[in-house]
Protein backbone atom coordinates (compact mmCIF):
# COMPACT_ATOMS: atom_id res chain seq x y z
CA UNK A 1 0.00 0.00 0.00
CA UNK A 2 1.05 3.61 -0.43
CA UNK A 3 1.99 6.26 2.10
CA UNK A 4 -1.61 6.71 3.17
CA UNK A 5 -2.19 3.01 3.70
CA UNK A 6 -1.13 0.74 6.49
CA UNK A 7 1.48 -1.34 4.64
CA UNK A 8 4.91 -1.77 6.23
CA UNK A 9 8.14 -3.48 5.39
CA UNK A 10 8.39 -7.11 6.44
CA UNK A 11 9.18 -7.46 10.13
CA UNK A 12 8.35 -3.85 10.96
CA UNK A 13 5.50 -2.68 13.17
CA UNK A 14 3.22 0.16 12.05
CA UNK A 15 2.23 2.73 14.67
CA UNK A 16 -0.71 3.80 12.53
CA UNK A 17 -1.90 0.21 12.15
CA UNK A 18 -1.46 -0.41 15.87
CA UNK A 19 -3.46 2.68 16.82
CA UNK A 20 -6.15 1.83 14.24
CA UNK A 21 -6.54 -1.78 15.39
CA UNK A 22 -6.56 -0.75 19.05
CA UNK A 23 -9.27 1.85 18.51
CA UNK A 24 -11.37 -0.39 16.26
CA UNK A 25 -11.23 -3.41 18.58
CA UNK A 26 -11.83 -1.25 21.65
CA UNK A 27 -14.87 0.43 20.08
CA UNK A 28 -16.28 -2.93 18.96
CA UNK A 29 -15.79 -4.52 22.39
CA UNK A 30 -17.32 -1.50 24.11
CA UNK A 31 -20.29 -1.58 21.71
CA UNK A 32 -20.91 -5.26 22.38
CA UNK A 33 -20.55 -4.76 26.14
CA UNK A 34 -23.02 -1.87 26.02
CA UNK A 35 -25.53 -4.02 24.14
CA UNK A 36 -25.22 -6.82 26.68
CA UNK A 37 -25.53 -4.34 29.56
CA UNK A 38 -28.61 -2.81 27.99
CA UNK A 39 -30.12 -6.27 27.59
CA UNK A 40 -29.48 -7.00 31.27
CA UNK A 41 -30.91 -3.64 32.26
CA UNK A 42 -33.93 -4.20 30.01
CA UNK A 43 -34.61 -7.61 31.57
CA UNK A 44 -34.19 -6.23 35.09
CA UNK A 45 -36.62 -3.41 34.40
CA UNK A 46 -39.07 -5.77 32.70
CA UNK A 47 -38.96 -8.23 35.59
CA UNK A 48 -39.50 -5.46 38.14
CA UNK A 49 -42.57 -4.27 36.21
CA UNK A 50 -43.86 -7.84 35.90
CA UNK A 51 -43.42 -8.47 39.64
CA UNK A 52 -45.35 -5.34 40.50
CA UNK A 53 -48.08 -6.24 38.05
CA UNK A 54 -48.35 -9.81 39.43
CA UNK A 55 -48.58 -8.48 42.99
CA UNK A 56 -51.44 -6.14 42.09
CA UNK A 57 -53.31 -8.71 40.02
CA UNK A 58 -52.88 -11.39 42.68
CA UNK A 59 -54.46 -9.03 45.23
CA UNK A 60 -57.37 -8.39 42.81
CA UNK A 61 -57.89 -12.13 42.23
CA UNK A 62 -57.75 -12.85 45.97
CA UNK A 63 -60.36 -10.16 46.61
CA UNK A 64 -62.58 -11.62 43.85
CA UNK A 65 -62.66 -15.09 45.40
CA UNK A 66 -62.78 -14.01 49.07
CA UNK A 67 -66.57 -14.49 49.24
CA UNK A 68 -66.53 -18.00 47.73
CA UNK A 69 -66.46 -19.54 51.24
CA UNK A 70 -65.06 -22.87 50.06
CA UNK A 71 -62.47 -24.38 47.79
CA UNK A 72 -65.15 -25.41 45.30
CA UNK A 73 -66.48 -21.88 45.17
CA UNK A 74 -62.95 -20.56 44.66
CA UNK A 75 -62.41 -22.98 41.77
CA UNK A 76 -65.67 -21.87 40.14
CA UNK A 77 -64.76 -18.23 40.54
CA UNK A 78 -61.30 -18.72 39.06
CA UNK A 79 -62.65 -20.79 36.15
CA UNK A 80 -64.90 -17.94 35.12
CA UNK A 81 -61.99 -15.47 34.78
CA UNK A 82 -59.75 -14.85 31.76
CA UNK A 83 -56.11 -14.50 32.79
CA UNK A 84 -54.56 -14.25 29.32
CA UNK A 85 -50.89 -15.36 29.32
CA UNK A 86 -50.77 -15.49 33.09
CA UNK A 87 -51.06 -18.85 34.86
CA UNK A 88 -53.30 -19.16 37.93
CA UNK A 89 -52.94 -21.99 40.39
CA UNK A 90 -55.03 -22.77 43.52
CA UNK A 91 -53.19 -24.83 46.16
CA UNK A 92 -54.81 -26.45 49.21
CA UNK A 93 -53.31 -26.04 52.69
CA UNK A 94 -51.69 -29.46 52.37
CA UNK A 95 -49.93 -28.47 49.12
CA UNK A 96 -52.16 -30.40 46.70
CA UNK A 97 -53.09 -28.51 43.52
CA UNK A 98 -56.84 -27.83 43.33
CA UNK A 99 -56.87 -25.78 40.16
CA UNK A 100 -54.49 -24.66 37.35
CA UNK A 101 -55.53 -22.46 34.44
CA UNK A 102 -53.08 -24.02 31.95
CA UNK A 103 -52.43 -27.60 33.15
CA UNK A 104 -54.64 -30.43 34.48
CA UNK A 105 -54.43 -30.02 38.28
CA UNK A 106 -54.53 -33.78 38.87
CA UNK A 107 -51.28 -34.22 36.96
CA UNK A 108 -49.35 -31.75 39.11
CA UNK A 109 -47.25 -32.77 42.08
CA UNK A 110 -47.56 -31.36 45.57
CA UNK A 111 -46.65 -27.64 45.67
CA UNK A 112 -46.10 -27.24 49.38
CA UNK A 113 -42.32 -26.95 48.87
CA UNK A 114 -42.59 -24.15 46.35
CA UNK A 115 -40.90 -21.06 47.88
CA UNK A 116 -43.74 -18.68 47.12
CA UNK A 117 -46.37 -21.17 48.40
CA UNK A 118 -44.43 -21.91 51.59
CA UNK A 119 -43.92 -18.19 52.24
CA UNK A 120 -47.65 -17.50 51.68
CA UNK A 121 -48.61 -20.21 54.22
CA UNK A 122 -46.39 -18.51 56.79
CA UNK A 123 -46.82 -14.77 56.14
CA UNK A 124 -49.91 -14.58 53.97
CA UNK A 125 -48.02 -13.56 50.84
CA UNK A 126 -44.94 -14.77 48.93
CA UNK A 127 -43.08 -14.50 45.66
CA UNK A 128 -40.17 -16.14 43.80
CA UNK A 129 -38.34 -16.24 40.45
CA UNK A 130 -37.14 -19.41 38.74
CA UNK A 131 -34.98 -19.70 35.61
CA UNK A 132 -35.63 -22.25 32.92
CA UNK A 133 -32.30 -23.20 31.34
CA UNK A 134 -33.96 -25.29 28.63
CA UNK A 135 -36.71 -22.86 27.61
CA UNK A 136 -34.75 -19.65 28.14
CA UNK A 137 -37.46 -18.13 30.36
CA UNK A 138 -37.65 -16.56 33.81
CA UNK A 139 -40.83 -17.65 35.63
CA UNK A 140 -42.23 -15.09 38.09
CA UNK A 141 -44.64 -16.19 40.83
CA UNK A 142 -46.74 -14.30 43.39
CA UNK A 143 -48.95 -16.12 45.92
CA UNK A 144 -51.56 -14.94 48.47
CA UNK A 145 -53.34 -16.92 51.20
CA UNK A 146 -57.13 -16.90 51.12
CA UNK A 147 -59.51 -16.94 54.14
CA UNK A 148 -60.16 -20.66 53.52
CA UNK A 149 -56.44 -21.42 53.99
CA UNK A 150 -56.01 -22.13 50.30
CA UNK A 151 -53.29 -20.22 48.38
CA UNK A 152 -53.89 -18.58 45.02
CA UNK A 153 -50.79 -18.14 42.90
CA UNK A 154 -50.24 -16.13 39.68
CA UNK A 155 -47.31 -17.00 37.40
CA UNK A 156 -45.83 -15.21 34.37
CA UNK A 157 -42.97 -16.18 32.05
CA UNK A 158 -40.57 -13.52 30.82
CA UNK A 159 -37.67 -13.98 28.39
CA UNK A 160 -34.20 -14.24 29.98
CA UNK A 161 -31.22 -12.18 28.85
CA UNK A 162 -30.02 -15.03 26.66
CA UNK A 163 -33.45 -15.33 25.04
CA UNK A 164 -33.68 -11.57 24.54
CA UNK A 165 -30.27 -11.55 22.89
CA UNK A 166 -31.15 -14.64 20.89
CA UNK A 167 -34.43 -13.17 19.68
CA UNK A 168 -32.70 -9.96 18.59
CA UNK A 169 -29.49 -11.63 17.38
CA UNK A 170 -29.84 -10.41 13.80
CA UNK A 171 -30.57 -6.87 14.95
CA UNK A 172 -27.65 -6.96 17.37
CA UNK A 173 -25.36 -8.30 14.63
CA UNK A 174 -26.43 -5.46 12.33
CA UNK A 175 -25.88 -2.87 15.05
CA UNK A 176 -22.47 -4.31 15.92
CA UNK A 177 -21.49 -4.42 12.25
CA UNK A 178 -22.52 -0.77 11.84
CA UNK A 179 -20.55 0.16 14.96
CA UNK A 180 -17.50 -1.72 13.67
CA UNK A 181 -17.69 0.13 10.35
CA UNK A 182 -18.07 3.46 12.13
CA UNK A 183 -15.24 2.52 14.50
CA UNK A 184 -13.08 1.57 11.49
CA UNK A 185 -13.52 4.98 9.86
CA UNK A 186 -13.19 6.89 13.13
CA UNK A 187 -10.14 4.88 14.18
CA UNK A 188 -8.53 5.44 10.79
CA UNK A 189 -9.03 9.20 11.07
CA UNK A 190 -7.80 9.29 14.68
CA UNK A 191 -4.77 7.11 13.87
CA UNK A 192 -3.84 9.33 10.91
CA UNK A 193 -4.19 12.48 12.99
CA UNK A 194 -2.11 11.02 15.81
CA UNK A 195 0.65 9.78 13.50
CA UNK A 196 0.75 12.80 11.15
CA UNK A 197 2.63 15.13 13.59
CA UNK A 198 5.20 12.36 14.13
CA UNK A 199 5.72 11.94 10.38
CA UNK A 200 6.17 15.73 10.08
CA UNK A 201 9.21 15.70 12.39
CA UNK A 202 12.10 16.89 10.23
CA UNK A 203 15.11 14.62 10.86
CA UNK A 204 17.35 17.06 8.98
CA UNK A 205 16.65 19.88 11.41
CA UNK A 206 18.58 20.41 14.62
CA UNK A 207 15.65 22.35 16.09
CA UNK A 208 12.75 19.92 15.57
CA UNK A 209 9.81 20.21 17.98
CA UNK A 210 8.21 17.21 19.68
CA UNK A 211 4.48 17.00 18.81
CA UNK A 212 3.82 15.07 22.03
CA UNK A 213 5.38 15.28 25.49
CA UNK A 214 6.18 11.55 25.37
CA UNK A 215 8.33 12.10 22.25
CA UNK A 216 10.37 14.95 23.76
CA UNK A 217 13.35 12.73 24.78
CA UNK A 218 13.45 11.12 21.33
CA UNK A 219 13.24 14.42 19.42
CA UNK A 220 15.83 16.01 21.72
CA UNK A 221 18.15 13.09 21.02
CA UNK A 222 17.59 13.44 17.28
CA UNK A 223 18.39 17.16 17.49
CA UNK A 224 21.59 16.41 19.43
CA UNK A 225 22.64 13.72 16.97
CA UNK A 226 21.96 16.02 14.01
CA UNK A 227 23.95 18.80 15.67
CA UNK A 228 26.82 16.38 16.38
CA UNK A 229 26.68 15.10 12.79
CA UNK A 230 26.84 18.64 11.38
CA UNK A 231 29.78 19.44 13.67
CA UNK A 232 31.60 16.28 12.62
CA UNK A 233 30.97 17.03 8.96
CA UNK A 234 32.32 20.54 9.49
CA UNK A 235 35.34 19.09 11.27
CA UNK A 236 35.91 16.62 8.45
CA UNK A 237 35.58 19.42 5.92
CA UNK A 238 37.92 21.64 7.94
CA UNK A 239 40.41 18.80 8.28
CA UNK A 240 40.22 18.16 4.55
CA UNK A 241 40.70 21.84 3.79
CA UNK A 242 43.61 21.95 6.25
CA UNK A 243 45.15 18.88 4.68
CA UNK A 244 44.98 20.39 1.19
CA UNK A 245 46.34 23.71 2.42
CA UNK A 246 49.09 21.94 4.37
CA UNK A 247 50.05 19.88 1.32
CA UNK A 248 50.18 23.00 -0.85
CA UNK A 249 52.27 24.86 1.74
CA UNK A 250 54.64 21.94 2.23
CA UNK A 251 55.11 21.66 -1.53
CA UNK A 252 55.80 25.36 -1.77
CA UNK A 253 58.16 25.42 1.21
CA UNK A 254 60.11 22.40 -0.07
CA UNK A 255 60.47 23.79 -3.56
CA UNK A 256 62.24 26.94 -2.38
CA UNK A 257 65.33 25.36 -0.77
CA UNK A 258 65.42 22.58 -3.35
CA UNK A 259 65.42 25.13 -6.17
CA UNK A 260 68.19 27.11 -4.44
CA UNK A 261 70.30 23.98 -3.87
CA UNK A 262 69.70 22.80 -7.43
CA UNK A 263 70.55 26.18 -8.95
CA UNK A 264 73.73 26.71 -6.95
CA UNK A 265 75.01 23.19 -7.51
CA UNK A 266 74.25 23.43 -11.24
CA UNK A 267 76.31 26.62 -11.52
CA UNK A 268 79.21 24.96 -9.72
CA UNK A 269 78.92 21.83 -11.87
CA UNK A 270 78.99 23.81 -15.14
CA UNK A 271 82.06 25.78 -14.01
CA UNK A 272 80.28 29.10 -14.24
CA UNK A 273 81.15 30.05 -10.66
CA UNK A 274 84.54 31.58 -10.12
CA UNK A 275 86.80 29.61 -7.79
CA UNK A 276 86.80 32.34 -5.18
CA UNK A 277 82.94 32.31 -5.10
CA UNK A 278 82.61 28.55 -4.60
CA UNK A 279 82.75 28.74 -0.76
CA UNK A 280 79.93 31.31 -0.85
CA UNK A 281 77.77 29.05 -3.06
CA UNK A 282 78.64 26.03 -0.93
CA UNK A 283 77.51 27.98 2.14
CA UNK A 284 74.19 28.74 0.47
CA UNK A 285 73.74 25.10 -0.42
CA UNK A 286 74.55 24.12 3.15
CA UNK A 287 72.11 26.69 4.62
CA UNK A 288 69.29 25.61 2.29
CA UNK A 289 70.02 21.94 3.02
CA UNK A 290 69.82 22.69 6.75
CA UNK A 291 66.58 24.55 6.22
CA UNK A 292 65.25 21.63 4.15
CA UNK A 293 66.29 19.18 6.87
CA UNK A 294 64.61 21.28 9.58
CA UNK A 295 61.46 21.55 7.49
CA UNK A 296 61.29 17.80 6.91
CA UNK A 297 61.94 17.18 10.61
CA UNK A 298 59.14 19.55 11.65
CA UNK A 299 56.74 18.00 9.12
CA UNK A 300 57.47 14.52 10.47
CA UNK A 301 57.01 15.74 14.06
CA UNK A 302 53.65 17.33 13.22
CA UNK A 303 52.53 14.21 11.36
CA UNK A 304 53.30 12.06 14.40
CA UNK A 305 51.51 14.56 16.66
CA UNK A 306 48.46 14.42 14.37
CA UNK A 307 48.53 10.63 14.47
CA UNK A 308 48.86 10.69 18.27
CA UNK A 309 45.80 12.95 18.59
CA UNK A 310 43.84 10.79 16.16
CA UNK A 311 44.66 7.42 17.76
CA UNK A 312 45.15 8.64 21.36
CA UNK A 313 48.37 6.60 21.35
CA UNK A 314 51.12 8.52 23.13
CA UNK A 315 53.64 5.74 22.64
CA UNK A 316 54.45 7.04 19.12
CA UNK A 317 56.94 9.43 20.75
CA UNK A 318 58.25 6.92 23.24
CA UNK A 319 57.67 6.64 26.95
CA UNK A 320 56.15 9.28 29.24
CA UNK A 321 58.27 9.78 32.33
CA UNK A 322 59.06 12.33 35.05
CA UNK A 323 60.84 15.33 33.45
CA UNK A 324 62.37 18.38 35.13
CA UNK A 325 61.15 21.44 33.21
CA UNK A 326 64.01 23.57 34.51
CA UNK A 327 66.52 21.02 33.18
CA UNK A 328 64.82 21.06 29.75
CA UNK A 329 64.83 24.87 29.66
CA UNK A 330 68.50 24.94 30.70
CA UNK A 331 69.50 22.62 27.84
CA UNK A 332 67.52 24.71 25.35
CA UNK A 333 69.04 28.01 26.54
CA UNK A 334 72.56 26.59 26.35
CA UNK A 335 71.89 25.37 22.82
CA UNK A 336 70.52 28.75 21.65
CA UNK A 337 72.96 30.97 23.55
CA UNK A 338 75.33 31.33 20.56
CA UNK A 339 72.44 32.17 18.20
CA UNK A 340 71.20 34.80 20.66
CA UNK A 341 74.66 36.44 20.81
CA UNK A 342 74.87 36.48 17.01
CA UNK A 343 71.44 38.18 16.89
CA UNK A 344 72.46 40.73 19.51
CA UNK A 345 69.88 39.44 21.97
CA UNK A 346 70.42 38.75 25.67
CA UNK A 347 69.05 35.32 26.76
CA UNK A 348 68.29 34.84 30.46
CA UNK A 349 66.87 31.82 32.36
CA UNK A 350 65.40 31.78 35.85
CA UNK A 351 63.11 29.49 37.85
CA UNK A 352 62.89 26.51 40.14
CA UNK A 353 63.12 22.79 39.58
CA UNK A 354 59.64 21.57 38.56
CA UNK A 355 58.89 17.96 37.65
CA UNK A 356 56.04 16.82 35.42
CA UNK A 357 55.23 13.61 33.58
CA UNK A 358 55.91 14.07 29.90
CA UNK A 359 57.93 13.27 26.81
CA UNK A 360 61.45 14.70 26.88
CA UNK A 361 61.73 15.16 23.11
CA UNK A 362 58.40 17.01 22.79
CA UNK A 363 59.11 19.24 25.80
CA UNK A 364 62.49 20.13 24.27
CA UNK A 365 60.74 20.93 20.94
CA UNK A 366 58.14 23.04 22.77
CA UNK A 367 60.61 25.18 24.75
CA UNK A 368 63.10 25.26 21.87
CA UNK A 369 60.57 26.64 19.37
CA UNK A 370 59.41 29.30 21.84
CA UNK A 371 62.99 30.43 22.50
CA UNK A 372 63.92 30.26 18.81
CA UNK A 373 60.95 32.45 17.83
CA UNK A 374 61.67 34.90 20.65
CA UNK A 375 65.25 35.33 19.35
CA UNK A 376 64.28 35.40 15.66
CA UNK A 377 61.59 38.09 15.99
CA UNK A 378 63.49 40.26 18.46
CA UNK A 379 65.57 43.36 17.83
CA UNK A 380 69.28 44.03 18.37
CA UNK A 381 69.88 44.84 22.00
CA UNK A 382 66.64 43.08 22.97
CA UNK A 383 66.15 40.40 25.59
CA UNK A 384 64.56 36.96 25.91
CA UNK A 385 63.51 35.78 29.37
CA UNK A 386 62.73 32.15 30.17
CA UNK A 387 61.02 31.30 33.46
CA UNK A 388 60.17 27.90 34.93
CA UNK A 389 57.95 28.36 37.97
CA UNK A 390 54.66 27.25 39.47
CA UNK A 391 51.63 29.44 38.86
CA UNK A 392 48.45 28.92 40.93
CA UNK A 393 49.97 25.63 42.05
CA UNK A 394 50.53 24.40 38.48
CA UNK A 395 53.88 23.98 36.67
CA UNK A 396 54.43 26.39 33.82
CA UNK A 397 57.06 27.60 31.34
CA UNK A 398 57.01 31.25 30.25
CA UNK A 399 59.05 32.78 27.43
CA UNK A 400 58.87 36.53 26.90
CA UNK A 401 60.76 38.85 24.59
CA UNK A 402 61.18 42.54 23.81
CA UNK A 403 60.75 42.01 20.09
CA UNK A 404 58.46 43.30 17.36
CA UNK A 405 55.23 41.93 18.89
CA UNK A 406 52.19 40.46 17.15
CA UNK A 407 49.20 42.50 15.91
CA UNK A 408 46.00 41.72 17.84
CA UNK A 409 44.19 40.49 14.73
CA UNK A 410 46.96 37.93 14.07
CA UNK A 411 47.35 36.56 17.61
CA UNK A 412 44.68 33.85 17.17
CA UNK A 413 46.34 32.60 13.95
CA UNK A 414 50.02 32.40 14.86
CA UNK A 415 49.70 28.76 15.97
CA UNK A 416 48.45 27.71 12.52
CA UNK A 417 50.83 25.86 10.25
CA UNK A 418 52.94 28.02 7.92
CA UNK A 419 51.20 31.17 9.17
CA UNK A 420 53.53 34.16 9.21
CA UNK A 421 52.65 37.60 10.51
CA UNK A 422 55.14 39.38 8.24
CA UNK A 423 55.12 37.19 5.14
CA UNK A 424 57.53 39.48 3.29
CA UNK A 425 60.36 39.27 5.83
CA UNK A 426 59.69 35.90 7.46
CA UNK A 427 61.90 33.98 5.05
CA UNK A 428 64.75 36.41 5.70
CA UNK A 429 64.45 35.64 9.42
CA UNK A 430 64.57 31.88 8.78
CA UNK A 431 62.39 29.26 10.37
CA UNK A 432 60.02 26.75 8.84
CA UNK A 433 56.71 28.36 9.80
CA UNK A 434 55.80 25.24 11.82
CA UNK A 435 57.41 26.11 15.19
CA UNK A 436 54.31 27.45 16.98
CA UNK A 437 52.13 24.74 15.42
CA UNK A 438 54.43 22.17 17.04
CA UNK A 439 54.21 24.11 20.33
CA UNK A 440 50.40 23.96 20.15
CA UNK A 441 50.27 20.20 19.53
CA UNK A 442 53.04 19.40 21.99
CA UNK A 443 51.10 21.32 24.67
CA UNK A 444 47.94 19.36 23.78
CA UNK A 445 49.95 16.13 24.07
CA UNK A 446 50.68 17.06 27.70
CA UNK A 447 47.13 18.41 28.35
CA UNK A 448 48.67 21.85 28.83
CA UNK A 449 47.16 25.26 28.03
CA UNK A 450 48.78 28.15 26.14
CA UNK A 451 48.32 31.82 26.99
CA UNK A 452 49.65 34.47 24.57
CA UNK A 453 50.01 38.15 25.38
CA UNK A 454 51.58 40.51 22.87
CA UNK A 455 51.76 44.20 22.09
CA UNK A 456 52.93 45.47 18.75
CA UNK A 457 56.41 47.00 19.01
CA UNK A 458 56.86 45.99 22.67
CA UNK A 459 57.18 42.23 22.69
CA UNK A 460 55.42 38.92 23.26
CA UNK A 461 54.88 36.64 26.24
CA UNK A 462 53.76 32.99 25.88
CA UNK A 463 52.97 30.89 28.94
CA UNK A 464 52.44 27.12 28.82
CA UNK A 465 50.69 25.79 31.93
CA UNK A 466 50.74 22.06 32.69
CA UNK A 467 48.09 20.23 34.73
Amino acid sequence: MGEKGFGTAQGQRSLRRGVFVSFAVSCSVVALAVLVALSVFYQSATLDDARGMLSRECAVVATAVDDAGSSAGEIDALSSMDFGEERVTLVAPDGSVLYDSQVDAASLENHADRPEISEAYQTGEGESDRDSDTLGYVSLYHARRLPTGDVVRLGLDRSSVGRIVGQDLVLIAIVVACLVVVAWFVSRVIASRLVKPILEIDPESDDAKAPYVELEPLVSRLNEQHHDLVERMDQVQSADDMRREFTANVTHELKTPIAAISGASELIRDGIVRPEDIPNFAGRIYDDAQRLSALVSDILTLSKLDETERTRDRQLFGSVEPIDLLSVATDVCQRYEQRAREAGVRLKLDGVSTTIRGNARLLDELVGNLVSNAIRYNRKGGSVFVWVLPQDGKPCVRVSDTGIGIPEEDQAKVFERFYRVDKGRSRERGGTGLGLAIVKHAAAFHDATIDLKSELGKGTQITVTFP
